[in-house]
């Protein structure tokens, strides 16, 4: 099973139509009750501009995929799920989505690994990003995509895989939780960020773009690109993992490791033999499934946990 939308994504550039079974259907907003919006003075959408919230089912051969994911995402928000006080830390994680900065892989890499949190008392609060602009149908949609990934492990290519919004919007998540630390029982000193591929470069370019407390905590980027970029001297602590097999950063190494090594700061790494891109809180049958418990271990080890 594929966890993640765009895990299906970058399989689907690499994979005949022929052999494709793909189906998406509209589906109402998934907890979006609670959702704070980052920019509440932010004028509401034209007619039929509005995010376009999917389910996605896809077959080829023994890979599967069943999630659910938005695209066309304007209105930015934030969605808390919060710990049991009796078990609550006092750290809490913002939770970026992947998709290429085309669509958000909601369940897969948001709701899931927010849930797992929380159940671990660590406040969690899933991100809803800006995008880039896609189709609204659905086949204008996928082909897009394929589009993307089909060269997406090329660094040029890279460079043209982004949304400053979304920058704006992390930065702006982190000083929304900040702000509201004594209604969320956090300690706004604990306050980090974790991303998945799209969501990790999102997670990422909070720390290089963002000024001193404005950064996050700390960092766990999750099958980002791997390539070298430049540290601040005050960078935070970074968790970064990644599968030996990525397939769309297994032949970059590691140099984004080397990075925050040379600038002499904080950085733990997991290689995992198997999982692909994409594995989201963890794919069966490989050490993905590690993947949360060596994030909560890594910051119990450099104190977040820790009751104040």
């Amino acid at each position: 099973m594929i966890r993640s939308t765009i895990a299906l994504l970058a399989l689907l550039a690499a994979t005949s139509a022929a052999a494709q079974d793909v189906r998406m259907a509209p589906v109402a907003p998934v907890d979006q009750a609670d959702a704070i919006p980052l920019w509440p003075d932010q004028p509401a959408p034209a007619k039929g501009a509005d995010e376009q919230w999917s389910t996605m089912h896809v077959q080829i051969g023994a890979n599967s995929i069943d999630n659910i994911m938005v695209r066309n995402v304007v209105r930015p928000t934030i969605t808390p799920y919060l710990p049991d006080p009796a078990k609550a830390t006092g750290a809490a994680v913002i939770v970026a989505p992947g998709g290429a900065f085309l669509s958000l892989s909601m369940t897969g890499e948001g709701s899931d690994v927010a849930r797992w949190l929380a159940d671990h008392g660590v406040a969690a609060f899933v991100l809803k990003y800006r995008l880039n602009e896609t189709p609204r149908d659905d086949r204008g949609f996928l082909s897009m995509m394929g589009e993307r990934f089909a060269n997406a492990a090329a660094p040029e290519a890279q460079e043209k895989v982004r949304e400053p919004r979304a920058t704006q919007d992390a930065l702006k998540a982190l000083a929304i939780v900040r702000a509201s630390a004594a209604a969320y029982r956090i300690d706004p000193a604990r306050v980090g960020m974790i991303g998945f591929s799209a969501g990790a470069m999102t997670a990422l370019n909070a720390v290089l773009e963002g000024q001193g407390d404005a950064r996050p905590a700390f960092l766990g980027y999750i099958y980002g690109p791997m390539l070298a970029v430049p540290v601040p001297a005050d960078a935070p602590p970074m968790f970064n993992a990644i599968a030996m097999d990525d397939g769309l950063f297994k032949g970059q190494g590691f140099a984004i490791v080397e990075a925050w090594r040379k600038a002499g700061r904080p950085v733990e790494f997991h290689a995992y033999e198997r999982g692909d891109h994409g594995f989201g809180a963890g794919r069966p049958g490989t050490t993905t499934n590690l993947l949360l418990p060596e994030f909560l271990a890594w910051m119990d080890m450099r104190g977040l946990l820790a009751a104040r």
